[in-house]
Parts: C-alpha cells; sequence; structure tokens
C-alpha cells in the first residue's frame, strides 16, 4: 500500500505504563495515600515535595501531549476495528452470495462447479504478451526496484492471476443479474467535518471527497495528480475538501501546512497547495516563503502569519479529527463517507464514485416552500 505511516506511540500496555510512568502521569491512576487536599486552584494533591504539592492539574498539564496522542492512537485502533469488522461480514456475504449463484447455474446447466468455472473463466485465461509485460514493468519499475529479466516470471503470474479474476467477477457480475441478486448492506461510512475547510468544486456537488495529506508525503504528491483526473472526468459531480495530516516523522510537514492556511487566508490555497507538492524537497522555512512570493500574496501578512504559527492549532485539530475517523498515514480519503487509505489508482477511486452516484443523486433533495 502506498501510504506515509505514523510513528506509533505505544502498541501495549506495557508501553502504556512505561509512557505514564515517564511522565510521572501514573499518579493520575492511583489514589494517594498522603493526598492533603487541593491545591491552591482546587485541584487534588497527588504527591507533596519538600512541602510543595504536585498537584492533579499540574501532572494532567505535563502529560497532555502525550496522553493526547494515546487517545488518538485509541480513536485509530477503535476506527480500524469497525472497519475490519464491516468488511469481514461484506467478504462473509459476498462469498455466500457467490455460492448459491453457482450452486443454481450448476443446477440449471447439470454440471459439476469445476466444469462450469472452467467454461466461463479457466478457458478464457490468456498467456501475456511480452508487449503486456513491458507495459507492466515500465508503469511499476519504480515500486519494483529490480532489472526486468529478474521478475518476468514474477509479473506474468500476477498479469495471469490478474486477469482471471477479473472473469470471475465478471461471471459472478453476469450471474447476479441474471438471478436478480440484491444486496442490502450498506458501505460503511464514517461522518468527517467539510465545513470551513479548504475545498474545491460545487457545493452542491452530488459527491465529497474529504482528503487528509502530508505536504511532505511522496504518495501523496502521487495522489494530487490522481485527484485532479477525478476532477476533470467527474466535473461538477465531486467537490474535493482539503484536510491537514502532518506526520510527526516529516519534519517540515506541520510549517507546510500552516503555510497552505496562511496563503488560504489570501485566497491562494490550491495555488500553494499545488506548488507545495511540485517540490516537497524544498520546505524549509526560506523556501516556503519564496513559494509564497511566487504565487503572488502579499508576503508582509503571509511571513506574519507563518512566523506567529496562527494556524498550527487548527492543523493540530485536523489531525485530531483525522485519528478520531481511523487515519493513521497518508494520503487518505472520504468519499461520501467510505474509507480509502493510500495512494490508490485512479481507476480505484472511479469504481467507488461509481458506486456512489447512484446513490447520491436517486433521491432529489426536499425544495423550500
Amino acid at each position: 500500500m502506498l501510504l506515509c505511516r505514523k510513528r506509533k506511540v505505544c502498541s501495549s500496555l506495557i508501553n502504556f505504563f512505561s509512557l505514564l510512568l515517564i511522565q510521572g502521569a501514573w499518579l493520575l491512576w492511583c489514589q494517594p495515600l498522603l493526598a492533603q487536599g487541593g491545591g491552591p486552584s482546587g485541584s487534588k494533591t497527588l504527591a507533596m515535595v519538600n512541602g510543595v504539592a504536585v498537584t492533579e492539574e499540574q501532572v494532567q498539564n505535563a502529560a497532555r501531549m502525550d496522553l493526547e496522542r494515546l487517545e488518538m492512537q485509541q480513536s485509530v485502533l477503535q476506527a480500524e476495528f469497525t472497519r475490519n469488522k464491516h468488511q469481514i461480514v461484506e467478504v462473509s456475504l459476498n462469498r455466500l452470495v457467490e455460492e448459491k449463484l453457482l450452486d443454481a447455474e450448476v443446477a440449471q446447466r447439470g454440471i459439476t462447479r469445476t466444469e462450469l468455472l472452467a467454461t466461463e473463466v479457466q478457458s478464457k485465461v490468456q498467456e501475456p504478451s511480452d508487449d503486456d509485460v513491458d507495459n507492466f514493468y515500465e508503469a511499476n519499475k519504480g515500486q519494483i526496484g529490480m532489472p526486468k529479466e529478474q521478475v518476468t516470471t514474477q509479473i506474468r503470474q500476477y498479469l495471469k492471476e490478474t486477469r482471471r479474476q477479473e472473469l470471475h467477477n465478471s461471471f459472478i457480475g453476469r450471474l447476479k443479474t441474471q438471478y436478480g441478486v440484491k444486496s442490502f448492506l450498506e458501505p460503511l461510512r464514517t461522518s468527517v467535518e467539510t465545513a470551513n475547510h479548504p475545498a474545491r468544486g460545487s457545493a452542491s456537488a452530488p459527491l465529497t471527497i474529504v482528503e487528509f495529506s502530508d505536504f511532505e508525503c511522496p504518495y501523496c504528491t502521487r495522489l494530487v495528480k490522481t485527484l485532479k483526473e477525478v476532477e476533470k472526468h467527474y466535473a461538477e459531480k465531486v467537490r474535493l475538501v482539503f484536510r491537514q495530516f502532518p506526520l510527526a516523522n516529516h519534519p517540515h510537514a506541520q510549517k507546510a501546512a500552516e503555510a497552505s492556511l496562511c496563503a488560504n487566508e489570501q485566497d491562494h490555497f490550491w495555488e500553494m497547495h499545488d506548488l507545495l507538492f511540485q517540490e516537497p524537497k524544498s520546505l524549509e522555512l526560506g523556501d516556503i516563503k519564496a513559494k509564497a512570493a511566487a504565487i503572488g500574496v502579499d508576503t508582509t501578512s503571509f511571513n506574519e502569519c507563518l512566523d506567529s504559527s496562527r494556524y498550527a492549532e487548527r492543523v493540530r485539530q485536523d489531525v485530531r479529527d483525522g485519528s478520531r475517523a481511523g487515519v493513521n498515514g497518508t494520503p487518505a480519503m472520504f468519499i461520501n463517507g467510505r474509507f480509502i487509505a493510500g495512494a490508490v489508482p485512479y481507476d480505484e477511486i472511479a469504481k467507488m464514485i461509481d458506486e456512489e452516484l447512484p446513490k447520491a443523486t436517486a433521491v432529489e433533495p426536499a425544495k423550500k416552500p
């Protein structure tokens, strides 16, 4: 999966309690035997050091960032659990439907399932040509990272299996139509805030894509080009909303995110967005300010905004919101609430859009009297 990952804060109870001990926050989880009432602000006293109280409020403030990261991790894990649970149900439903379809077709034709699949699928799978192998290798050699001669056999096997799966799915699709299959399992949707965030496209578009992205993530750069193709092809049908998700292991991503919002003050968000992604390795503070000057913003106002970290908290809020929605790496998208992780190809996004458009346009919104 083409995805820039977050660094995990902790992955077990041992790491959890180690973190709390390091910060002194373990005191929050026990009842001090010698608590002497409240401190000056009324906060519970959790320890006494040389006659001076260490209060619950002080400990909470000291551990605030680590506890916040831990809570975000918990949100991500909960969202991933919900998605995985739904996926298991969906896969099981599809498998049962497929079994019943094949049983019905076998009974109708009076042949075995092996004979049926051999006729409708296996016999139609052709050996990939040399051109097929060459084209696949050229399109993916950056990810393969090996000479073509060393991977030709694997590429042929992959292409052949991909074609077999396509034929199988196509056959099952025809059977679904033939036997009138209806599915009542709705896709899992996650509600993600879109108001007051940089957006492009009609506000009345039936489909909204919310993207969580990081200006220093190479896979996000790939997705930029893909989403522009989506916008071009689907025109007024799609609205794109951008949310910030700078990763902690990308040292320049936070400031680049703030810079895009500073440019947004002057209605230049998308120009800044494009320029930041065009040169993701040139994101030092001086580089960012030079980019702002290149797109024609008022540099005095922009620099003051960036230097003062005016939008630092807003960026952090985007990260919190993304974590609650289950984002744990970039890029990540929600298409009318349906989650897609990574720099997926255009066809995968288009497939989901094509599934969603009939649902989104089936019921016209009620008109005001």
